[in-house]
């Protein structure tokens, strides 16, 4: 029997008439059944958290870091049947899995000790100004489906930890992991200060145009977001906005290529390609390119594409029907424009799951659409170029502006090109590395605002200056 789940709404656990099905993506099967929430469940759930900041924005930020090092605990300690439900609806390997899981978990002990301290602009003879952060207030969290138990963790841990109480949305897709998360913190969190609720797509707009909610924090395509930055502008929300990527790696001729071939597979690989930072476009210089393509070719032939549930898969399926077949489309524009293949690039259409062969491509122009536009799957088309002005400027010329990366054996070097991109985040001779004491967050139309250290947890704040004029009554 498939078994359903319930939304938190006001710390109790809530089940609605109609519900959702989950997919496993590996074989379409369904595994599970979720609310299907609307307007009704939305407004007990926000009502809620705005009764619940009264008390929760006032409460010693101590506590509130006592309780989210108390669900990173409780993730933890279920780690190994969360992992697995999470690759039962997600379709990544069991490893990468339990590294989301137990990521999530350090990522929320580690916000949990951020801080904003009070800045004392004057402290003179006749005044005192200073500047402190206040909480905004009611925040609703929209999250995808690609790393959706990490993503969930980032945006609740500095809500609440700022003060802020929050009602969260799961992606339809990939709901499970999550429901059983705040399952499992019911008793951890005061009621009302984290709510989950599940819904089809049309519960997002309900959600950016809730009157009662105060700030947007949103994951997922760049076109979403726009939608998200328009409606939430009619009522002035607070947004902060983590949205698509083109990411370029850069390969300088002195890179090891024994070394880099392994890194740079699976820094487009992981997570089947879907990640917002994964590299989507490679630029190799041409004195290593047939070198380098054809060890990246020869190591992608060893990793088996399957089930992330069986042993030594390495590269589970594409995590719905909607992008697989998006995916598809891009590989047919690929072969029906005559580029090549080093690998992959036929999908097998008879099977179950959303299968896509590892996918790798020689060298293709850089208006092909295979490069020009955001893969979001195991594909991965290969560049040559000469000179690193050529280069810098062919990694910047897009829209986006979320990661990118340089391979070198002169880091100095690889610093120095890392300065020209223009993007959020640059690595040096490594890959998917976040700190949560850093920033993160895009240029151009790869987001607004930033998720993660400081700077992330002020973005559910406001900024209060009070000014005191001193012996003004003496």
């Amino acid at each position: 029997m498939t078994k359903t789940y319930a939304n938190l709404i006001d710390g109790e656990l809530v089940t609605t008439a109609a519900t959702m099905e989950v997919l496993n993506p590996a074989n379409e099967q369904v595994v599970g059944l979720v609310p299907s929430c609307g307007a009704d469940e939305l407004d007990r759930a926000v009502a809620a958290a705005r009764k619940a900041f009264k008390t929760w924005s006032k409460r010693p930020i101590d506590e509130r870091r006592a309780v989210i090092q108390a669900m990173a605990g409780v993730i933890k300690e279920n780690a190994d049947e969360l992992f697995r439900l999470l690759t039962t609806e997600q379709g990544k390997p069991h490893e990468q899995a339990k590294g989301e899981i137990y990521g999530a978990a350090g990522l929320m002990a580690a916000q949990s000790t951020l801080s904003l301290e009070e800045e004392i602009i004057e402290d003179s003879d006749t005044r005192l100004h200073r500047s402190r952060r206040v909480p905004v207030g009611v925040v609703g969290g929209i999250v995808p489906w690609n790393f959706p138990v990490m993503m969930a963790m980032q945006k609740i841990a500095p809500a609440m930890l700022s003060g802020c109480t929050i009602v969260l949305k799961p992606s339809p897709f990939t709901p499970l992991t999550t429901l059983r998360i705040a399952e499992l913190i019911k008793d951890v969190v005061p009621a009302g200060v984290v709510n989950v609720i599940t819904g089809e797509d049309s519960l997002g707009p309900l959600i950016t145009g809730h009157p009662d909610i105060d700030k947007i924090t949103f994951t997922g395509s760049t076109a979403t977001g726009k939608k998200i930055m328009e409606g939430a502008s009619k009522d002035l929300k607070r947004i902060t906005l983590e949205l698509g990527g083109n990411d370029a790696s850069i390969v300088l001729p002195d890179a090891n290529v024994a070394k880099v071939a392994e890194q740079l597979f699976w820094s487009s690989f992981s997570n089947a390609g879907q990640i917002c930072v994964a590299a989507k476009r490679v630029y190799i210089h041409e004195d290593i390119y047939d070198e380098l393509s054809a060890a990246i070719a020869e190591y992608a032939k060893g990793v088996k594409v399957g089930d992330g549930s069986e042993q030594g898969t390495g590269v589970g399926p594409i995590q719905n029907k909607k992008q697989f077949d998006r995916v598809c489309e891009l590989i047919e524009d690929a072969k029906a424009n005559g580029y090549k293949f080093l690998v992959g690039g036929d999908v097998d259409p008879s099977g179950s799951g959303y299968y896509v062969p590892i996918t790798i491509l020689d060298n293709p122009p850089e208006d092909a659409r295979i490069v020009a536009e955001e893969q979001f799957g195991p594909v991965m088309p290969l560049m040559k170029f000469s000179t690193t002005e050529e280069v810098i400027e062919r990694a910047n010329n897009s829209d986006y502006g979320l990661a990118g990366a340089v391979w070198t054996g002169d880091t100095d070097k690889g610093v120095e090109i890392a300065e020209q991109l223009e993007t959020g985040t640059v690595w040096v001779n490594e890959y998917l590395h976040l700190s949560p004491f850093a920033p993160f967050g895009g240029h151009k139309q790869s987001g607004f605002g930033a998720e993660y250290g400081v700077e992330g947890l002020k973005e559910f704040t406001y900024s209060q200056v009070i000014t005191v004029k001193k012996n003004a009554m003496a």
